[in-house]
């Protein structure tokens, strides 16, 4: 008996929006890494938008992707793609605020993710977290989900708003030079820190903790700016702490990424208010302590959570100097365990990478 030769693979063109907040390196680290898991898929279509040329080259875009700075172009490329049925939608990662203004992305690609899908595309949403969850904007967001062959969510409570889908660890998890020593074998010196510039300034407290925790154990202080509208804070704690500052004027983020994961291979322990700070910093061997000022978000616990990495944020807010300096001091002494939960993590996201390349690859409908 004759056996049928297996089906050619149908290899569609990958449409994906990687435009951000161009001052924030944390948004090139989730978009690179999602760029990178597609580009075995297919040919890449990538949005930038009015991109300075640091984020651009942040991204690691190649000669074989096309990269569009005009939203109507890549638009209508999309829907041209669709069209012919060789098209797949890819939404970006990231956080997304559930505004008029925040929801564009899931608003106006509804004609496109309609089109792809009628013409047996794919279309995936992968580590996304919501900010907001007012009950409008996630009805909303209904017809956008209804839409998708798979939505993964990088948070619990995200996905307990916004319905179907899976949780999985962020994708900045997933990221770290080829320097980095996740074994803790390597000499490190240095405690980082880097707070957000839209937040109170931390108390005296907080200071004399970070303070006596570095004096403790003999690492330096280095206030860092990943954010550059954090910069003008980063210089103002980098005096209040005695340290250095490894600061920021916003262009080359390519380059600015490098120093600061050159720093974080040297660091023990990252102090931020700023989640891809901490990410960035474990992902390259440091001991991440969110040390809030007050209690009013949980967006890094919630991550952290999300990827298996339980209390790693303390709020200072009545806390004394000491008090925090041993809160600090008992994150140090949970290293081991805390970089077996992020090999961990990364070996989930290594599934959700193969999962994401069945889906688009795939010849049957999900």
């Amino acid at each position: 008996m004759s056996q049928r030769a297996p089906a050619e693979r149908m290899v569609r063109e990958i449409f994906v929006p990687a435009r951000g907040q161009y001052d924030n390196i944390g948004d090139i680290l989730l978009r690179r890494q999602l760029l990178d898991w597609l580009r075995g898929s297919g040919p890449l279509h990538v949005y930038v938008g009015e991109a300075p040329d640091g984020y651009a080259e942040g991204l690691g875009l190649t000669s074989g992707d096309v990269q569009y700075r005009s939203f109507r172009r890549w638009y209508a490329a999309a829907l041209r793609s669709a069209a012919r049925g060789q098209a797949s939608y890819v939404f970006k990662p990231g956080e997304i605020q559930l505004t008029v203004v925040g929801m564009k992305e899931h608003l106006a690609m509804l004609p496109v993710l309609a089109l792809v899908r009628a013409r047996h595309g794919r279309v995936a949403r992968v580590g996304v977290g919501s900010r907001n969850f007012a009950p409008l904007p996630r009805a909303l967001m209904g017809p956008s989900i209804a839409l998708s062959n798979v939505s993964l969510w990088r948070d619990a409570a995200t996905a307990g708003y916004l319905g179907r889908g899976s949780i999985m660890p962020d994708l900045a998890f997933a990221g770290a030079s080829s320097g980095a020593d996740s074994s803790g074998t390597a000499r490190r010196d240095v405690l980082v820190v880097s707070m957000r510039s839209d937040l109170e300034y931390p108390s005296a407290a907080w200071l004399a903790g970070v303070r006596a925790v570095a004096a403790d154990n003999g690492l330096q202080i280095w206030c860092v700016t990943q954010v550059l509208r954090d910069d003008t804070k980063c210089g103002q704690l980098a005096a209040d702490l005695g340290g250095q500052a490894l600061r920021w004027n916003g262009t080359g983020h390519d380059e600015q990424e490098q120093r600061l994961r050159d720093l974080y291979r040297r660091a023990a322990l990252a102090v931020s208010d700023r989640l891809h700070v901490l990410v960035g910093a474990l992902t390259e061997g440091a001991v991440p302590a969110a040390l809030l000022v007050n209690a009013k978000s949980d967006k890094i616990a919630r991550h952290f959570a999300a990827a298996g990495l339980h209390d790693v944020s303390i709020v200072s807010a009545g806390l004394t100097a000491a008090q925090i300096a041993a809160r600090l001091q008992n994150l140090l002494g949970r290293r081991v365990a805390i970089l077996a939960g992020l090999a961990e993590a990364q070996d989930e996201l290594h599934t959700v990478r193969r999962l994401l390349d069945q889906v688009l690859t795939s010849e049957t409908a999900r």
